[in-house]
């Protein structure tokens, strides 16, 4: 059976999440919903990160088997047709060799997490950043984001129903920029980079930079959180919808 590998987009806040769940929508059943339309049967996909509920994706990668052999370009096409309306969208295909896998082959994950400082309330960009309405301290939350970096144990980091083995894992970036914009607000965008994250990780990071960045967190209490191996000692996590799954890297690029 022909292997495919789709690089995915898609709006995650009417989705309980990536993962397929009985009577409730979710991203991977309405991908294996379309590609039912196309091969009738039961489909399972792959992907290379689970999202949580509103997390949104900007380059989720999954894989499928098909029996036809499908050309890339119109497998994408047909896809796309039979997604609608769901805010889903197949943005790349490739065919891929057949133990090629869309979670155990993958390098690296990165994430973006959009944080907009605007007393105003958002208009077109609800649902997909997190508003807050006090300055942040961007140059004191990148310190105390250096404390993080390395190989460490992330229990306080992640979430208690966390099913991964082990809490460690290595954190290769994570970086605070600030971005302009036209409408006088400040957009505060944290890049984060690692093999693996663990249940919340990304979140957690968030919410409890942004304390940081408030002014109520310094960089020392940072260091001691992550050192505490304790959930109790992390900072509020941060809501889902300003996460996004930027991209996944491969040892080769399979939509090049």
């Amino acid at each position: 059976m022909p292997r495919y590998a789709l690089k995915i987009e898609y709006d995650g806040a009417p989705f309980s999440g990536w993962q397929r769940q009985k009577d409730v929508p979710s991203v991977q059943g309405a991908i294996e919903a379309a590609l039912a339309k196309l091969e009738p049967r039961d489909h399972t996909i792959a992907a290379a990160g689970r999202t949580d509920a509103g997390v949104h994706g900007l380059g989720q990668v999954a894989h499928c088997d098909m029996v036809k052999d499908w050309d890339p370009f119109r497998l994408s096409e047909a896809l796309n047709y039979h997604l609608k309306p769901a805010p889903v969208s197949i943005v790349g295909c490739a065919q891929v060799a057949d133990d090629w896998h869309a979670r155990f082959s993958a390098l690296e994950r990165r994430y973006v997490f959009r944080l907009v400082v605007r007393r105003a309330p958002l208009v077109l960009e609800a649902g997909k950043v997190w508003q807050i309405s006090q300055p942040m301290d961007v140059d004191a939350m990148q310190a105390a984001a250096d404390r993080l970096l390395g190989r460490h144990d992330f229990t306080t980091f992640r979430s208690s129903i966390c099913q991964a083995d082990s809490p460690v894992r290595t954190l290769d970036e994570l970086r605070v920029t600030p971005v302009a914009r036209d409408d006088g607000a400040a957009e505060i965008r944290f890049n984060v980079r690692a093999r693996s994250f663990l249940h919340n990780q990304v979140r957690s990071f968030v919410g409890t930079l942004e304390r940081v960045g408030a002014g109520a967190w310094t960089a020392d209490d940072v260091s001691a959180a992550l050192a505490a191996c304790d959930r109790a000692a992390c900072g509020p996590v941060c809501p889902p919808h300003g996460l996004y799954l930027a991209g996944v890297g491969y040892p080769e690029n399979p939509f090049i």
